[in-house]
């Protein structure tokens, strides 16, 4: 097997229950600004990326359990890597499905459509590719209302992509235009967000 390799690394996602000084950290270090906040998510860059790095508030989006309760579930969530275009990440998990690997969450960002992945030990990344062709356009998206109404975004099923590519049909799947709130984790934040 060849393995088709990503284009970049994109970003990294922590789980913090030291939301704010989280960010003021990675604001003061790496001269990162915020691209959107809200009470459970936060997503900074510093440079023409839409983000480097997400922050989720285990205070709102696991807040039954204290700080000492659940330290083991603070830390990395997932990174992030970029493939060249969607026909690449389709063709990587094609491949990957031959080998019995297979994601566990697939969704629409609206600014990267995205399959989430495990390895034998757990860790999670993300693989992605951006909808939009340059970073002004993604972080105008980011920044905008759409992006504020669901930040997580609206799953997808990657099968019903694949024969939506072998009909020719895949040229109007990057655009989001539905802001529906189906994903797991935004069903988890209620009002809060």
């Amino acid at each position: 097997m060849n393995p088709i390799r990503p284009h970049k690394f994109a970003h990294v996602v922590y789980r913090t229950r030291r939301f704010d000084q989280m960010i003021d950290w990675y604001q003061t270090v790496f001269g990162a600004h915020v691209q959107h906040q809200d009470p459970a998510l936060a997503f900074l860059t510093y440079d023409d990326e839409h983000h480097r790095f997400a922050f989720l508030n285990l205070g709102v989006l696991d807040p039954a359990h204290s700080d000492t309760e659940k330290q083991g579930l603070v830390g990395v969530d997932h990174v992030a890597y970029t493939f060249a275009s969607l026909d690449q990440l389709l063709d990587n998990y094609e491949q990957l499905k031959v080998e019995h690997i297979r994601p566990y969450w697939c969704v629409h960002h609206g600014i990267s459509v995205s399959m989430y992945y495990a390895d034998p030990d757990g860790n999670q990344m993300e693989f992605q590719v951006e909808c939009f062709e340059s970073g002004d356009k993604a972080n105008a998206f980011m920044t905008g209302p759409g992006f504020d109404e669901n930040p997580i975004g609206v799953e997808f099923d990657p099968e019903v992509l694949l024969a939506r590519r072998k009909q020719g049909q895949l040229g109007d799947f990057l655009p989001r235009t539905t802001h529906q709130p189906v994903s797991p984790i935004r069903g988890a934040l209620g009002s809060a967000a």
